[in-house]
């Protein structure tokens, strides 16, 4: 059974949480999966390392249909302005990571 459609990658980016959090403690850094469909360059789907099933749907509905094509400074003023966990430092930097990824990708394979 194939979820995604052939034109799309999955990219993972990552960032650190501070020491105090418990994605910290059960899974050492925090993990963004991105499904981008490279041709439209659009986010179809992410998951994130999280211990809260309800962060991983708030940071989804942050990026699905969103452009990966390049940095947006939107996006993370947006994540700024309405994510208030301890992650949200590592949310940024795991976005910036992983668009950094996609952009080697583009480049070498489309």
């Amino acid at each position: 059974m194939e979820l995604y459609d052939r034109d799309t990658v999955f990219i993972v980016g990552h960032g650190k949480t501070n020491k105090e959090n418990a994605i910290t403690e059960q899974f050492k850094i925090f993990f963004i999966g991105f499904v981008v469909d490279t041709k439209t360059d659009e986010i179809i789907d992410i998951s994130c390392t999280s211990t809260i099933p309800t962060t991983r749907k708030f940071v989804s509905s942050l990026f699905i249909g969103k452009k990966f094509d390049r940095y947006n400074k939107d996006l993370e003023q947006e994540i700024t302005r309405r994510y208030f966990g301890s992650s949200q430092k590592a949310i940024v930097i795991a976005y910036k990571d992983a668009l950094k990824k996609y952009s080697e990708v583009k480049e070498k394979y489309y």
